[in-house]
């Protein structure tokens, strides 16, 4: 007898278990289709004593553009605070510059050009093989040749089996190949780039959505973390809610920094769909601490600074939502 679901071992092992009998014991379903503070616990890497430099992912972000320099720095940035040893940018050439200048804890790469074009899919392939995950999109800009870039990319991706997160102008260009990938994946659009990327916005009741989402990321072998009021996250198979963040996070580049916190954990080795749900959940935890202390007038850099005290301690997220509650 167990109780609530089987256990990993009495599936594996089925000859040893013998009649198995599985028993309610009042778990109620949102306990496991809610992410929340377990989610961050079990993908934080241990850190030994003898721990090394890369060891803890380095991180290749690739954005930028003439008009864009912000986005960028800002999923760089927050990898940076969530645990990442190394996080690369690689933007176009002026860009770059302008990105190192934003801080020293940065390594840019210089692109030819004033935006993504195949010319500079050489340049970073060095990077791919050094690189323990990419983020592809933020800020990328919609050019013609910078569509050709990102074909040329996901065959890169493909050859290296690199872990990938793509957002963004990243989204848009994706979506005209409409190809399954054979490479660790997670997109995260919001409502309006899930349309682009699928054909049709998501619709109807939560769990509606949910079952869009999860046929979506089945066709695409790849795991969608779709951004709203409430963030819904499937890797085909499995479908999990988030609720953490609040209004106050509707300024832009909030998405960047879910796509940097995303991107370090699948650097420092987990796996698409675990990185997703822990990473809805610290960057919606940390824009809800930064809403606690300065209302609703955050800006990005400010949930950055507090991913550390999400990572540390996910259970504070518990009582921010007492405290509201009780006000």
């Amino acid at each position: 007898m167990t109780f609530h679901k089987p256990k990993t071992g009495m599936k594996e092992a089925s000859e040893y278990v013998g009649e198995l009998v599985v028993k309610d014991i009042g778990i109620p379903p949102e306990a496991e289709t809610y992410v929340g503070p377990g989610d961050v616990i079990v993908a934080r890497k241990p850190r030994r004593p003898t721990s090394h430099k890369g060891e803890f992912g380095r991180l290749l972000v690739v954005g930028g553009s003439e008009t864009y320099t912000g986005a960028p720095a800002l999923v760089a940035l927050a990898a940076l605070r969530c645990g990442v040893d190394l996080a690369y940018v690689a933007a176009p050439e002026r860009t770059a510059y302008t990105i190192a200048s934003m801080s020293p804890n940065l390594i840019t790469v210089k692109l030819e050009g004033g935006h993504l074009t195949p010319r500079g899919v050489a340049t970073l392939e060095p990077y791919l093989r050094r690189a323990t995950a990419v983020v592809l999109g933020p800020g990328l800009g919609l050019h013609r040749d910078t569509f050709e870039a990102v074909r040329e990319l996901v065959d890169l991706f493909n050859e290296h089996k690199v872990p990938v997160v793509m957002d963004a102008d990243g989204l848009k260009a994706f979506a005209e190949l409409k190809s399954h990938v054979e490479f660790p994946l997670v997109l995260t659009p919001h409502a309006g780039e899930y349309r682009i990327l699928t054909g049709h916005r998501p619709e109807g009741s939560l769990q509606e959505v949910g079952e869009d989402v999860r046929e979506e990321a089945d066709k695409l072998g790849a795991t969608i973390l779709l951004k709203g009021h409430v963030d819904v996250i499937s890797d085909g198979r499995r479908v999990r809610y988030n609720r953490t963040g609040n209004p106050g996070m509707t300024v832009g580049g909030t998405g960047d920094t879910l796509s940097g916190i995303v991107g370090t954990l699948m650097a420092q080795g987990f796996d698409p769909f675990t990185s997703a749900c822990a990473g809805a959940f610290v960057n919606g935890a940390a824009g809800d601490l930064a809403v606690e202390e300065l209302g609703y007038h955050i800006v990005p850099t400010d949930i950055i600074d507090r991913i550390p005290k999400v990572m540390d301690n996910p259970m504070e997220h518990k009582r921010i939502i007492e405290r509201r509650v009780t006000r």
